[in-house]
Order: structure tokens, then C-alpha cells, then sequence
């Protein structure tokens, strides 16, 4: 009798040591971006600032043991789908990563359907603020027109009374216009629409010309922004016809590829390395020492992403089976973002500031974004009316 007694306790020591292993197996996280094409910079900073926060948290976010399992979608929202249906079906259920909007609607159906959580770190399609939200959507970085509306602010604000708009042809670049259209006072004179694999904007060029605005406002992110930049300065355009852009078509690796042709743009953004708010100059200078570069805002949004899911995890102890102890924590935003003043609306989207930016020469002489005034405080996007929660 003792000895199965023994045997017993033994079995049940053995079960709970099992037990315990299991609950302190790293929480994983499925971070599926671009890392490859001329636009795996976006992803690759988007990565490097999530994992900072990781690094920060001695490999922990919120005081839980994570695994940031990263891939590649390649551009391809297909590569992207495959990605994750895979994840989920190996038991993944937290989600973040993608840079682009189309990448990111293929792939969040998979996502929410299987009851898991995704975050994101800088796609924001407007349908998924709206009438597509969902109870297990966030996105820490913005809907896709918010940061545009900003831009059409600030063409009111620089005075401009005729403007060209240039975007890709997809989701966020039709966001992105309607997004200006918005908030800007004066005449649209023309919308021109080109090709996300564009690297030749000659035509595009003639047009402006013939055009003749009072400025332009463009989108195209990663090369295709550099392309463009520098095919509107050697056409002399620059000079005569100013631009203004959201920072996502010159940020700061842009700048460095881009050069003098960018000196005295306009941009309009939610975050700069020079953003004086509590937190930022610290998580710039880690940045730095860890990665030996200056970070760009989707490093930025990555980091805020990466510690906002923190505090979900810390609320549901890594057990992500307790939803709704994740999802009310994540609502509360209770985390330090980069950004200064940040809050999830009623649809999981940010309520955030919005800055006017000038790239012009530091105290070293190098050419660097310098936050100019706030165009729009504690701005919502339009679409939370059409969230009816589920």
C-alpha cells in the first residue's frame, strides 16, 4: 500500500513538474513581413524593433517568454497566406509583421478565424477599421488614410490651392488618397494612379508638368519612393513644383539613398528620431547600439506593437487561451509608446498626433528629419462608426 502510495506521489510529482514546463514554454509569435525584395528594408527595421523590445525584456514581453518566429511573405500575399495558414495549423495563435496592406488582408481572415490574435506594426487597411473589425484586430500603427488626412492638412497650412496626388494602385495607396482628399481644402487636380513594381515615373513626370500645380503629394514606399524622388529632381519638377509626402515615401534610409534632392520636403508623420516625448530618445539611442544604424519609424511602430502585446501578455501570463484577459488588457494601451500620446479606439485602431516635417540640414550638416509643429492632435480614423464589434 505505501509503496503504490509512494508510486502515486511520485506520478503526481511528475505531472505537475510536466505541467509547469509546459506553462513556462515561450509564448510564439508569428511575425511575417517583408524581408526581401527592394522594399526588405521596411520589414527588416520592422523585425529589428520588435526584437528590441524582446532583447530589453531579457526575451520576454511583459514578463512572459516569447519566440518571435519571423518569415518572409516576399510582397506576395499568397506567400504570406501560406505562412500563416501553416502557423496556425502548428498551434500559433498571436500574430504580427506584415508592412503591406495587401499582404496583411490575405492573411487576417486566417488569423481571427482560427481565434488567434493579430497585431500590426504598420499595415492598416481601411475595411478592417470599419466594417471588417474584429474583436481579436489591433493595429498599433494607424489606419491606412489617417496619416494622409494629416498631409492634407498640412497642404492647407503651406498654402497650397492646386495639388496632383500620385499613389500604387492597391489597397493603402487608394487609402492613402482618400485619406488626403479629406482633409485638404483646395483642388484636386489630378489623381494619378501607378503600378507598386513602377521604377520609371517619366510619364507620370510630363503629366505633372503639363499640370501644372501648386504642389504634389505622393505615396510610394521604399524604392519605389527613391525612384521617384530622385526622377523628380533630375526632371528639375523640384524646382518649381514643391512636394509634400507622408514619411513613408522618405524616411530615413530613403533620405540616405535620395540625398541633396530631398533637402526642404515636407513630410507628415506620427514619429521622428528627434519626437521629443518621454521614452523616445532612449528607445533611438538602444537602437542604435544594438543594430549600429538610426532607426526608421516602422522600427518605431514595431517597438510600441511589440510592448503593447506585452501588456496583453502580462495580463493573460502567456496563456493565450485566456482571450478575453489578453484583448481587455491590449484595449487599455497601458504601455509607454514612442509616439507620446496614444489610445486604442472602439475599433482597435490608434487615437495619435500627427506632425508637419522638414528635412533640412542638422548641427553636423547631415540632412535629417526636424519635426516642424503638430498638424492634427489625438486624431481617430473615420471608420470606427462602421465597427460594429463582434
Amino acid at each position: 500500500m505505501l509503496k503504490k502510495l509512494a508510486l502515486g506521489c511520485v506520478a503526481s510529482a511528475m505531472m505537475a513538474l510536466g505541467a509547469s514546463a509546459q506553462a513556462q514554454e515561450p509564448v510564439r509569435i508569428g511575425f511575417i513581413t517583408t524581408l526581401s525584395t527592394p522594399a526588405g528594408y521596411l520589414g527588416e527595421d520592422a523585425r529589428d524593433g520588435f526584437n528590441l523590445a524582446v532583447k530589453q525584456g531579457g526575451g520576454k514581453l511583459g514578463g512572459v517568454a516569447v519566440n518571435v518566429i519571423a518569415e518572409d511573405d516576399g510582397l506576395k500575399p499568397a506567400n504570406g497566406k501560406q505562412i500563416v495558414d501553416r502557423m496556425v495549423a502548428d498551434g500559433i495563435r498571436l500574430f504580427s509583421g506584415p508592412i503591406f496592406s495587401n499582404v496583411s488582408t490575405a492573411i487576417v481572415p486566417s488569423i481571427t478565424g482560427a481565434g488567434g490574435f493579430f497585431v500590426s506594426p504598420n499595415a492598416g487597411p481601411s475595411p478592417f477599421a470599419g466594417s471588417r473589425c474584429d474583436k481579436n484586430y489591433f493595429v498599433t500603427s494607424f489606419e491606412n488614410s489617417a496619416v494622409h488626412a494629416a498631409g492634407g492638412a498640412a497642404a492647407n497650412e503651406l498654402g497650397y490651392k492646386k495639388v496632383v496626388l500620385l499613389a500604387p494602385n492597391y489597397q493603402a495607396g487608394r487609402d492613402a488618397l482618400a485619406g488626403f482628399k479629406r482633409q485638404f481644402k483646395g483642388e484636386v487636380v489630378a489623381e494619378i494612379y501607378t503600378k507598386l513594381d513602377q521604377s520609371d515615373f517619366s510619364i507620370e513626370m510630363a503629366r505633372i508638368r503639363d499640370m501644372k500645380p501648386d504642389a504634389i503629394y505622393q505615396f510610394h514606399p521604399g524604392g519605389l519612393g527613391i525612384n521617384f524622388a530622385k526622377q523628380y529632381a533630375a526632371s528639375g519638377l523640384n524646382k518649381t513644383i514643391p512636394m509634400v509626402l507622408p514619411v513613408f515615401s522618405m524616411d530615413l534610409r530613403m533620405l540616405k539613398a535620395t540625398g541633396d534632392a530631398a533637402e526642404g520636403l515636407y513630410t507628415v508623420a506620427l514619429w521622428a528620431p528627434s519626437l521629443d516625448v518621454p521614452g523616445n530618445a532612449e528607445f533611438v539611442k538602444a537602437f542604435e547600439a544594438e543594430y549600429g544604424r538610426t532607426p526608421t519609424h516602422y522600427a518605431a511602430l514595431a517597438y510600441d506593437t511589440a510592448n503593447s502585446i506585452g501588456a496583453g501578455l502580462k495580463a493573460n501570463g502567456g496563456d493565450m487561451s485566456k482571450a478575453d484577459a489578453f484583448r481587455d488588457a491590449m484595449r487599455k494601451a497601458e504601455f509607454q509608446s514612442v509616439r507620446g500620446n496614444f489610445a486604442y479606439d472602439t475599433n482597435h485602431h490608434p487615437i495619435q498626433d500627427y506632425y508637419l516635417i522638414q528635412i533640412a540640414r542638422n548641427d553636423k550638416g547631415e540632412l535629417a528629419p526636424k519635426v516642424v509643429r503638430k498638424v492634427l492632435e489625438m486624431q481617430k480614423d473615420v471608420f470606427a462608426a462602421e465597427c460594429k464589434m463582434n
